[in-house]
């Protein structure tokens, strides 16, 4: 239906102001779980207020979420596993967002961790419409069937020119999620879900859009900012803006900010602007912590009704200001009302001892030396497969473990570290140390197979010249650290003057090139053919992260328990827990270099031999060098 203009007939241009949340990841207060104490740096409770402002500015406002919304603090988890929501309850995210009347939202990757069953609860109950146009339900053969979840909306919206002359606009929203949830969540989606190409989802649909009438379309789009585009990968916002007929995308899964400095070198971005390809862009950071605003001016040509995007500008609002490090906004006081019961209990599941802890964990360091904060999650995980397998044809096969320091700064702040002290071990403390409702699942691999999942594992490094004197970065920040897995149970070196094998993507890109130096397996170099069990999790064992020979086919163990559970279980049946590392792998010493490692102030407490503090930067990060 056309746009119809239902005041005087002098009036063209009308202002719209879009907001987005996104990666909210169940942080609906300003509250770390894991530490428990409060904190302004992130939270629901916050950007709320920045909405309140935002909306009292501009008349004309909408307001949508871009997902992963559900999972990712023991909030979440706390109403999904230890005391399930009741058919027809809001989540207590939704009791939030319920209070600002959102327009719609979009799902995410990480809306499917708990099972589509628990997803479609959630959603049956939820305040707000939900869209998602690249997920499909299986047909039975593994291909696309019906939609398996409302592709697109058409709002009806009524909107004011600068006079107080109202129009009708019709919007469009369409979401988007990365195409991967079927291999991420493969044991929750095997069989019933099948994703699309997302662009090839927005080549689709947004023309059925305009031909039913959609005046503007924003694309909710669940996928980061690209510089290149291949069908089917993960992160395409760049190329959404290449799609004609989209007006707005609205970005988000990457934990990343734009208009930011990280895209500036993204072909066709404008970061002063906050345009890509001209189109205006946002992502708004991660957990509540940023609030995204697209500015539009719209212009009405009453001959033709049609509505075009005359001009945009597109800016965030931060929460909170990381050089003077105070909040900027105080608190809505609604939103703690709103979720005070589902709060308390988690405050008291998260309380409950699990064991006593004879020394601290921390994972300050975990990316240049073996760590005890992996070293538990390995050693809980090869107890269990080793149980798990005892009774099967696997029984007398080693078992490797495969885990990942999963809080280590980096795009999350200088604050996401784990930092447990000694005394009585609670399940937050567990929740600290593996922040994902991942489930127990093992592989079988060869020994030339562990060497090259190590390969892919040692991007986690730049090159670094043994010939420089000048001090040289160490760590390659794009690459994730739930990536950077340590295989425990074999010994080897990290050779970092070497290209990494393995690109972004997980292909080959240095085929002659090898990090891994001195594979050895009980004390002799691995034997190429020999089989090993790697206990691992759902997100790797189905081919998350692109590690080579890992697709899903090669699973010999799909365990019920969380990851967590089999640690919880650990941890109960040692009763003292001991935090030390095996120091089965190093860094290949390269004398005379000296390297940039960056990680929290607080790292100072256990500087590791040849580690110096150099400065604490504006970001609250510290830079150290490590020298061999």
């Amino acid at each position: 239906m056309a746009a119809l203009l239902l005041g005087a007939a002098g009036a063209q241009t009308v202002d719209l102001r879009i907001l987005e949340t996104t990666d909210l990841h169940s942080n609906a207060l300003g509250y770390d779980y894991y530490q428990d104490k409060p904190t302004g740096e992130f939270g629901f409770e916050y950007t709320a207020t920045l909405v309140k402002q935002a909306r009292d500015e501009k008349r004309n406002t909408l307001l949508y979420d871009n997902g992963d919304l559900i999972q990712g603090t023991p909030l979440g988890d706390f109403v999904a596993r230890v005391q399930p929501l009741k058919e027809g309850q809001l989540h207590p995210m939704h009791e939030a967002m319920r209070l600002l009347k959102y327009d719609a939202g979009n799902l995410g990757n990480h809306e499917f961790n708990y099972g589509l069953p628990y997803l479609q609860q959630v959603l049956s109950a939820a305040p707000m419409p939900y869209v998602s146009a690249n997920t499909y339900k299986d047909n039975g053969t593994g291909k696309p069937g019906e939609n398996a979840f409302t592709p697109y909306l058409i709002e009806r919206k009524t909107v004011y020119d600068a006079e107080g002359r109202p129009y009708v606009l019709n919007v469009g929203v369409i979401g988007f999620l990365p195409p991967q949830i079927v291999q991420w969540d493969k044991s929750n989606l095997d069989g019933k879900i099948v994703t699309t190409d997302i662009v090839e989802a927005a080549r689709k649909f947004v023309p059925e859009m305009k031909a039913k009438g959609a005046d503007i379309i924003v694309a909710v789009a669940h996928t980061g900012i690209n510089a290149d585009y291949q069908p089917g990968q993960e992160n395409v916002a760049t190329e959404l803006t290449k799609v004609d007929g989209i007006d707005v995308v609205l970005s988000g899964h990457s934990h990343q900010e734009f208009p930011g400095p990280v895209y500036k070198d993204i072909p066709g971005a404008d970061i002063t602007k906050g345009t890509i390809n001209g189109k205006p862009v946002v992502m708004a950071g991660f957990w509540g912590n940023d609030l995204g605003i697209v500015d539009l001016k719209l212009n009405y040509d009453r001959q033709s009704q049609k509505w075009t995007v005359a001009d945009s500008t597109t800016s965030l609002r931060p929460i909170w200001d990381k050089t003077a490090k105070k909040s900027l906004v105080t608190p809505d006081p609604r939103i703690a009302r709103a979720v005070k019961q589902a709060n308390e209990g988690t405050l008291a599941y998260v309380r409950g001892k699990v064991a006593d802890l004879a020394a601290p964990i921390t994972s300050y360091w975990a990316l240049v030396q073996d760590d005890p904060s992996v070293q538990l999650v390995s050693n809980a995980q090869i107890a269990y497969v080793k149980s798990a397998l005892a009774d099967t044809q696997y029984k007398d096969l080693p078992v490797l473990s495969a885990a990942a320091p999963f809080k280590a700064g980096g795009r999350s702040g200088p604050s996401y570290y784990t930092d447990i002290p000694a005394g009585t071990l609670a399940i937050k403390n567990v929740a600290d140390l593996y922040v994902y409702p991942n489930t127990v699942q093992a592989v079988v691999v060869n020994g030339a197979g562990v060497q090259e999942w190590l390969e892919r594992a040692a991007g986690q490094f730049k090159q670094i010249d043994p010939s420089k004197t000048e001090p040289q970065a160490l760590v390659d920040e794009s690459f994730p650290t739930y990536n950077f897995d340590i295989l425990d149970g074999v010994t080897y070196e990290i050779d970092v003057t070497q290209p990494s094998r393995y690109g972004s993507k997980g292909e080959v890109v240095n085929e002659g090139a090898h990090r891994i130096k001195n594979l050895m397996y009980q004390g002799k170099p691995i034997d190429p053919n020999q089989q090993f069990v790697i206990a691992t999790n759902n997100y790797r064992a189905s081919g998350g992260g692109s590690f080579p020979g890992l697709d899903g086919k090669n699973i010999v163990l799909q365990a019920p328990d969380e990851t967590r559970q089999a640690i919880i279980k650990f941890f109960q049946d040692q009763k003292t827990v001991n935090p030390t590392a095996d120091n089965n792998w190093k860094l290949t010493p390269i004398p005379g270099v000296t390297l940039l490692y960056v990680s929290s102030p607080n790292a100072q407490k256990n500087l590791p031999a040849g580690a110096t503090l150099l400065r604490t930067r504006e970001d609250g990060f510290a830079e150290y060098s490590i020298k061999f």
